[in-house]
């Protein structure tokens, strides 16, 4: 049970493996190197939820790599189930998503060991599928995000576009981003580690910045 459970924490350098994929063999995370990875994982080939996820992130796929990101979906299905969906998916048409052509690797993971190094597969939901899981792997390999999925709910992909560009604005700009904070908006500066900074902070009259308290402050964005 505890070996089912177990999964790696924010912060972790991502586990490691080797694997068999739609796009041939990876070595992960290691040939993704100097990329932002989406690694990400659905209970079962030819399930409509996984279907509507699957035309969503392939109709996004330029989108993300745009962004320095390379998707990786993960299924403890076979390569050949794997093919044959993909290929259904191209046929399908919902919303305004139709001839999507997923390019990015779907991992085959029949005897679950990528499943179980990331705590993906977990009892109380299912023994034998992966729960929706995501998580967002940094340029050198730690692991920056984590979001669990109950088997039953698709996935909010503009929240997970969302999390990728505040990664990388905090990563650039050495800042934090606030609640629903969308590019464009406003920043939160590193809080004022000094009583003289505080200080300063509140005195402040800068055009770019501006504080609502000496622990809260911001600076403005470029619209």
């Amino acid at each position: 049970m505890e070996e089912l459970n177990r999964m790696p924490l924010i912060g972790d350098k991502a586990p490691e493996f080797e694997a068999v994929t739609t796009q041939g063999n990876i070595k992960f995370p290691s040939d993704f190197q100097g990329k932002w990875v989406i690694l990400f994982s659905h209970p079962a080939d030819f399930t409509p939820v996984c279907t509507t996820e699957f035309m969503t992130f392939g109709s996004m796929i330029d989108e993300f790599k745009a962004l320095n990101v390379q998707l990786v979906g993960l299924s403890v299905d076979s390569l050949y189930a794997h093919i044959a969906w993909l290929r259904k998916i191209q046929k399908l048409e919902w919303k305004d998503k139709k001839n999507i052509n997923v390019t990015f690797p779907l991992i085959e993971d029949i005897r679950m060991e990528v499943a179980k190094k990331y705590g993906m597969i977990q009892p109380n939901q299912s023994n034998t599928q992966a729960v929706r899981a995501v998580f967002v792997i940094d340029p050198k390999g730690v692991i920056r995000t984590i979001l669990y999925y109950p088997l039953s709910t698709g996935r909010n992909f503009d929240e997970i576009k969302r999390i990728i560009l505040a990664l990388q604005k905090a990563d650039k700009d050495n800042v934090a981003t606030p609640a629903d904070w969308r590019p464009g908006d406003d920043v939160i500066i590193p809080t004022a580690s000094s009583c003289g900074t505080a200080k300063e902070r509140m005195e402040n009259k800068s055009a770019d910045t501006y504080c609502l308290d000496w622990f809260m402050c911001f600076k403005k964005e470029k619209k």
